[in-house]
């Protein structure tokens, strides 16, 4: 049997890719294995990430890394897909020719008729799963039409286009059969979903209907578009238990001098009202958000309204990033970078010190309560878990004493907190979770 690496850069949305591949790749009768360092595949395949500077130079350094390997003779051929080449595709034909052949984000199954000669469309909804067995990431769109002046995302995914309802239904039976209880909904937009298929966003509708996929028991929704947030996303939220008290909501900035350069549509009131709205419809809530700071134009009376912002909000989570000029963005053809490096990262450093004070005080209110926790994996001492405040490999983690009693990776547990630290919390288990009635 051959076997094929597929190497995944990047974002949530693009390791989806890499699994739909897989699948496909494993139906072909390939043995398929995910990022791995030491494999004896002879056909590797690079799922690259094109959306800043740093990404940009690890998919460069991840492809030149496996040409060394291709003139070793340890690789027969070598495919790469994804961000990069969408964007990059010419020239990195130029410049890397040992590659195979190049695919884009949006043609990314032409890796697959190029291994296979032939995509199965009846497949589209099986996955292999490159994530622990017991969760997985449900794309529900691709694609993005907010045109935000800083982001390249349209100019390499293109408009949004959601995925139909049936099929995203479909694809989560099929993970539920494979033993996935816990679902991230992801999108460019997810607030978006359905505009273009329906007239109307249904991102309510779909997770209710998700609810409703037997085997599930945790639904978490990332990348929700602050502008016209859906008043029904927050009433099925508040409603359905199986949805994670938890959104990950980017407002990247504060201010209302940056919210309007970097072409955001929405304002500083606006954006304060929907956090009280729904910290107030859906109590306990975790909210995480992302930060942009350096954008062209910044002021330090601008930093000054952001750190305000986030001393105010006290959010659960949050991420801060430098801004990177991206060719052919708005910012980059009709604003001058004026903000030096070093003053962005300055920046970037002085609010994540701010929020590791945050993060720390919230996780101290948390000391002697419990929770339900799903145990990830087992590191060393301590088993690694995670609440339903906490999404894998972005949040915090919760960690266990492993001597204590033997734990079961994928399953739920009753937890008492008995420690804080500003990005991890300690605790102990009580019992096996059970749901109420005895379910």
């Amino acid at each position: 049997m051959k076997s094929i690496n597929i190497i995944t850069l990047g974002c949530a949305k693009n390791r989806v890719d890499s699994e739909h591949i897989a699948a496909q790749l494993t139906e072909a009768g390939y043995e398929i294995r995910f990022d791995s360092d030491r494999t004896d595949a002879k056909v590797v395949v690079v799922n690259t990430c094109g959306f800043i500077g740093d990404a940009k130079e690890e998919s460069i350094e991840t492809i030149l890394n496996c040409v060394e390997a291709k003139r070793a003779g340890l690789i027969e051929k070598l495919f790469v897909i994804g961000c990069l080449s969408e964007r990059y595709a010419d020239e990195l034909r130029t410049e890397i020719p040992e590659v195979d052949d190049y695919f884009g984000a949006r043609t990314f199954d032409g890796v697959v008729r190029a291994l296979t000669g032939d995509y199965r469309e009846e497949a589209e909804t099986k996955r292999e799963l490159s994530t622990p067995k017991h969760y997985a990431y449900l794309k529900i769109g691709e694609g993005c039409n907010w045109r935000c002046g800083y982001c390249a995302i349209p100019l390499i995914r293109g408009k949004h286009r959601s995925v139909p309802m049936e099929q995203v239904l479909a694809e989560a039976e099929h993970l539920a059969a494979k033993g996935v209880k816990e679902l991230m909904v992801v999108a460019q937009d997810t607030t978006y979903y359905g505009m273009d298929l329906y007239g109307k966003r249904c991102l309510a509708e779909l997770l209710e209907k998700l609810c409703k996929v037997e085997g599930i028991e945790w639904i978490r929704l990332h990348y929700a578009y602050p502008a016209a947030f859906p008043e029904d996303v927050i009433e099925v939220m508040a409603r359905e238990p199986k949805i994670c008290k938890y959104l990950d909501i980017p407002f990247q900035h504060i201010s209302d001098n940056m919210l309007s350069a970097m072409k955001r549509r929405h304002n500083k009131a606006e954006a304060l009202e929907l956090i009280k709205r729904l910290r107030r419809l859906i109590p306990d809530i975790a909210l995480r958000t992302t930060l942009l700071v350096g954008y062209p134009g910044e002021t330090e009376q601008d930093i000054k309204e952001l750190e305000e912002f986030v001393r105010e909000v006290k959010f659960d989570r949050l991420g801060v990033f430098p801004y990177s000029e991206e060719e052919g963005t708005y910012s980059a053809t009709h604003l001058k970078d004026d903000v030096p490096y070093e003053v962005k990262q300055y920046r970037a450093d002085y609010i994540m010190k701010i929020q590791e004070q945050i993060a720390l005080d919230n996780n101290y209110e948390r000391v002697g309560r419990t929770m339900k926790v799903i145990v990830d994996s087992r590191q060393g001492d301590y088993y690694i878990a995670r609440s339903e405040y906490d999404s894998p490999e972005v949040d915090q983690e919760i960690l266990i004493p492993a001597h204590l009693r033997q734990l079961r990776r994928g399953c739920f547990y009753e937890a008492k907190i008995t420690g804080a630290e500003n990005f991890d919390l300690y605790a102990e288990v009580i019992a096996p979770y059970r749901k109420k009635g005895g379910k």
